[in-house]
């Protein structure tokens, strides 16, 4: 199953996202539902040649790292250049197969492409923001895909650790609150899951006990939703970024305004405020994945900076960056 994960601005997204096992990921997009696409193959990953190219391919897509519908196919790297390989070209999808590898297309690796037609897409898996109350990336109504539909899940006995599952599972970080009566608004078609029970470790909120598919006796005015925030907000949070299916934060090194206004502006949270070294939100734990990082403000994501090289550093935890994004939500 699939899961769709209406937004609000919470913690950095990053600008290739993964699902663990899924030899697929959407890169340079402004979250991530949107970006050029990008196939691994043969331990390589590589992008996918435009020619050919239409909504078919992009609903294919979408639908495969759990984004919704497809809004718009790209061409002509509106999403920046890849770099090689170019691992498929010519790709002609119906619209219903399970993942683009599944489609009609010229081989692995055959192509008379270059990286000015990598393709692209945009999915409305982020982007519903319902009666207005959702914006940015990380928190509204949770749906779930089965049997070919998208549907809800309903709020009995929905906590913090049944949304802990969601927000991990979209790599959202930690679950911040929860809401149940369809705060958000009803959502429509079926109703998929009720009395969901989760520990907080599962990788999947299927992997967590519920009644069954299908199996509830709820409304959608019990549709529940995760990690909203306050209508007026100032985001304060030590800086993390994921990458090879791990969370890692950024050492302080040089860290500064220019940095900051990127990593707000990634996560449509406004204009920055602040910045802080010396770990002043707490430090974190894992890998420290940048250090030296020098960005002009104009770039789309905090990758996209002049940095060492993801996971080189000369840091500790106690030099953990963090950044303070000021930001009005309706």
């Amino acid at each position: 199953s699939a899961l769709l994960f209406e937004e609000n601005c919470l913690l950095l997204y990053c600008s290739s996202f993964v699902i663990d096992g899924m030899n697929i990921r959407l890169v340079n997009g402004n979250s991530f539902c949107s970006g050029r696409v990008e196939v691994y193959y043969n331990g390589k990953w590589g992008t996918v040649c435009d020619d050919d190219w239409d909504i078919n391919d992009a609903a294919v897509v979408c639908r495969q790292i759990g984004c919704g519908r497809a809004l718009s196919a790209h061409d002509g790297w509106r999403f920046g250049q890849g770099s090689d390989p170019i691992h498929l070209d010519n790709v002609g999808c119906f619209g219903f197969e399970s993942s683009i590898t599944d489609c009609h297309h010229n081989g692995f690796g055959m192509h008379n492409c270059g990286h000015g037609e990598d393709a692209g897409v945009t999915c409305t898996g982020m982007l519903v923001n319902v009666e207005g109350r959702g914006n940015g990336v990380c928190s509204g109504r949770v749906e779930v895909y089965y049997n070919g539909e998208w549907g809800t899940v309903c709020d009995d006995d929905w906590d913090s650790n049944d949304a802990a599952v969601v927000c991990r599972q979209m790599g959202c970080g930690r679950a911040v609150s929860v809401h149940s009566s369809a705060h958000f608004g009803a959502g429509s078609g079926p109703i998929h899951l009720d009395n969901v029970g989760c520990s907080g470790s599962e990788k999947s909120i299927t992997d967590c006990n519920h009644n069954g598919f299908g199996t509830h006796d709820c409304g959608h005015s019990q549709d529940f939703y995760s990690a909203a925030v306050p209508t007026s907000l100032i985001l304060s949070y030590r800086l993390e970024i994921y990458y090879n299916g791990q969370w890692g934060t950024v050492c302080d090194d040089g860290w500064g305004m220019d940095d900051a206004e990127v990593v707000c502006s990634q996560m449509a949270c406004g204009k920055a405020t602040s910045t802080h070294d010396n770990a002043q939100f707490g430090q974190g734990s894992g890998p420290i994945l940048l250090d030296d990082v020098g960005c002009s403000g104009t770039e789309t994501t905090l990758t996209s900076c002049s940095h060492r090289g993801l996971g080189i550093n000369d840091c500790k935890h106690e030099e953990d960056a963090a950044v303070v994004c000021s930001e009005q939500v309706a």
